[in-house]
């Protein structure tokens, strides 16, 4: 049984990996958005089935804490600031499609190989996760350094907690439940503030470009 749900961890680890390739490569806002929102649904569905598995009962809190702010109040929140900035596309990235999944192949690679040798020290239920989390952190991290406009920044910003949220469940069995609720209000906080932040953007340069803010740093 522990076998079969190790599997189902791992085949829900490999949709996460695929909605971070899917994010990277996605330009319309809407569709971002929505790829966020799978991925939280997919990373509850992974909570639950390792705190069936492992018998730990904090975990299905986890799962709810994540089903109410990656699934629910986190999109609602994105949704509403996109339709009230009247962004449905962004037409320009830093660097070219095509060479974003090149160099996303290339971190899904440095990813594996880097977590093998810690995941063979594991004795957790699907310890072959830690690679696919490293990869889905360091693609979410991709995406921000790719991304001119400020909206995919934040959603990459929550995609890579996604990915550290993963490995702490799927590798470590999950973290103490004060330390949980800790950061699922700071990220529910910093959305907030980062939602004011894209309108002071948009007031100030009517566009969310970010190097905006940089060609006001050197005037």
């Amino acid at each position: 049984m522990n076998q079969l749900l190790a599997q189902f961890v791992n085949l829900l680890g490999a949709i996460l990996l695929m909605l971070a390739f899917a994010m990277i490569a996605q330009r319309r806002m809407v569709t971002l958005i929505n790829l966020f929102t799978l991925q939280g649904a997919a990373l509850v569905v992974s909570t639950l089935a390792v705190g069936f598995a492992t018998a730990q009962p904090h975990l299905y809190l986890s799962a709810l804490i994540t089903l109410v702010l990656k699934v629910v109040l986190i999109p609602v929140l994105l949704h509403r600031v996109i339709r009230r900035l009247k962004i449905t596309r962004e037409v320009e990235t830093l660097i070219n499609i095509p060479t974003t999944m090149l160099i996303g192949i290339g971190v899904v690679i440095f990813s594996f190989n880097l977590a093998t040798p810690i995941a063979q020290l594991s004795v957790s239920l699907a310890r072959g996760t830690l690679g696919i989390a490293l990869a889905c952190v360091l693609l979410s991290f991709l995406m921000m350094i790719t991304r001119a406009k400020a909206v995919p920044q934040v959603v990459g910003f929550l995609a890579m907690e996604n990915g550290l949220f993963f490995a702490a469940t799927s590798a470590t069995h999950g973290m103490p439940m004060v330390v949980e609720l800790g950061i699922a209000l700071d990220v529910l906080v910093g959305v907030l503030i980062l939602g004011v932040f894209m309108f002071q953007i948009r007031e100030q340069f009517d566009s969310l470009d970010i190097r905006n803010l940089e060609r006001l740093k050197d005037e």
